[in-house]
């Protein structure tokens, strides 16, 4: 009993190191963001990602081809990797990194909903109006009509919407389809339709900005790895509420490096929307109406394009049973 607590703990542990490693994942792309376009960003930090997904990748010994199995999800989930990369690193160039986190901490509410049509997801009345308060949660960080809605709001919504749309798709065709085919999918994609943007944002960059870039891509393969250890050692409920360690780094980082105060309405809402995504968590961990789990099952960070899916490298036991539903080809 006492060596399944320890393991819980580093499980515990790990995810808490993972989620700082993202969180200066984010630093830099702020950092950057200041002098060049989001597309550039995203298209050199997923170049640079690359050679090391694909040494992850070798590790895949089962025989098959990369046509997928599901190719309207496939397109649909690879399009979505595509403007949420986009449009979280917008958000992070041009919004304080709490309010950033804030409003990304919607993807879980958004699951929850989508799962209903995509996956046959019963929600109850207490998840329903964990959803509803969590969306409050969010009204009361954008504070409409009392500020001014930006387009790094606008870009913050999207990336979680798609986000949460791509996590749906996961849980869908994820046991069926062949992990190479699902992480390398949307890298490519991100690589030919950043490129393609590249030519009418480039900005020369120095050495120094240039390697940071390739720290982006490492952070994101670092801050994986610790995800997929997490995942091993302790259960989804206990890994996932981890993520919204996120917002104290954020909180740290922004008054340490871009003197950004957390505004009261950053910090209430995103107490409303983080107690209301572990509710859900912890009743899709109970069971009950909850057949999908498709919260606890979604367990990659929205955002960070040049990662892999932690899904793909945890063992088919602990990726969680089929929807009631399967996809149609």
């Amino acid at each position: 009993m006492h060596a399944e607590k320890a393991t819980t703990l580093r499980g515990a542990a790990l995810a808490l190191a993972a989620y700082g490693v993202f969180a200066t994942h984010d630093v830099l792309i702020k950092y950057l963001g200041g002098s060049y376009s989001p597309f550039q960003i995203v298209f050199f930090s997923v170049l640079f990602g690359f050679p090391m997904v694909t040494l992850l990748l070798m590790r895949d010994a089962r025989q098959g081809h990369l046509r997928p199995i599901y190719p309207l999800w496939t397109a649909l989930r690879t399009a979505a990797g595509v403007i949420t990369g986009a449009t979280a690193f917008y958000a992070f160039s041009v919004l304080p990194l709490a309010q950033t986190y804030a409003i990304l901490f919607a993807a879980p509410l958004l699951i929850t909903l989508m799962a209903i049509p995509m996956l046959g997801e019963r929600v109850g009345i207490r998840r329903g109006a964990a959803v509803l308060v969590g969306l409050c949660g969010v009204m009361i960080v954008l504070r409409p009509g009392a500020t001014e809605l930006t387009l790094g709001h606008l870009a913050a919504l999207v990336a979680a919407i798609f986000g949460a749309f791509g996590a749906v798709i996961m849980r869908k065709i994820g046991q069926e389809e062949r992990s190479v085919v699902l992480i390398l999918y949307p890298m490519m994609a991100n690589v030919v339709v950043m490129g393609l943007a590249l030519p009418f944002v480039y900005e020369p960059m120095p050495g120094l900005d240039m390697l940071a870039l390739a720290v982006i891509a490492a952070f994101a393969l670092v801050g994986t790895s610790l995800l997929i250890f997490a995942y091993r050692l302790a259960p989804a409920a206990t890994v996932a509420p981890m993520q919204y360690s996120q917002i104290l780094w954020a909180t740290a980082y922004g008054a340490l490096f871009f003197s950004e105060g957390l505004e009261w309405a950053t910090a209430v809402g995103s107490a409303v929307i983080i107690a209301s995504g572990m509710y859900i968590v912890f009743r899709e961990d109970r069971g009950g109406r909850s057949t999908t789990t498709p919260v606890l099952r979604t367990r990659s960070r929205v955002g960070a394009p040049s990662s892999p899916r932690v899904a793909n490298f945890l063992p088919s036991e602990q990726r969680g049973p089929q929807p009631a539903h399967a996809p149609e080809v």
